[in-house]
């Protein structure tokens, strides 16, 4: 079966060359002063990564510039956009950050109240 929200589940790179967003996977872990998020986007640059913290969920968006078309032998990932949506646990809605180094997104929100809507910036490392 089909679930657009797991990245290796069968049917997800279809549902990429159709136009949906391909599924970013997560790593997330907690510390003593935060949450961390980590994602791997290879191929992407930070000016096209987007990270969107609103009530208790961090959105991840991303876009891959295609390169010129080719006659593929074989095709098992597309360019184009990629988005994650991730509930994040209670206690977790204060200031946050963006870094994002050899191909990882490293997002990082402090404990705290949830805040309002913010989009944070990612910085380039």
């Amino acid at each position: 079966m089909s679930d657009p929200s797991n990245p290796t589940s069968p049917g997800a790179g279809e549902a990429a060359a159709a136009g949906a967003p391909q599924a970013v996977p997560v790593n997330m872990y907690e510390t003593e002063q935060a949450l961390v998020l980590v994602a791997p986007l290879p191929g992407v640059m930070a000016d096209d990564v987007e990270v969107v913290v609103e009530g208790r969920t961090a959105t991840i968006s991303a876009a891959m510039r295609s390169s010129a078309p080719k006659d593929y032998l074989l095709h098992e990932w597309h360019y184009g956009p990629y988005e994650r949506v991730v509930d994040l646990p209670d206690g977790f809605g204060g200031d946050g950050e963006a870094t994002f180094a050899n191909g990882q997104l490293a997002v990082r929100i402090v404990r705290g109240p949830t805040g309002a809507t913010r989009t944070l910036p990612v910085v380039a490392k």
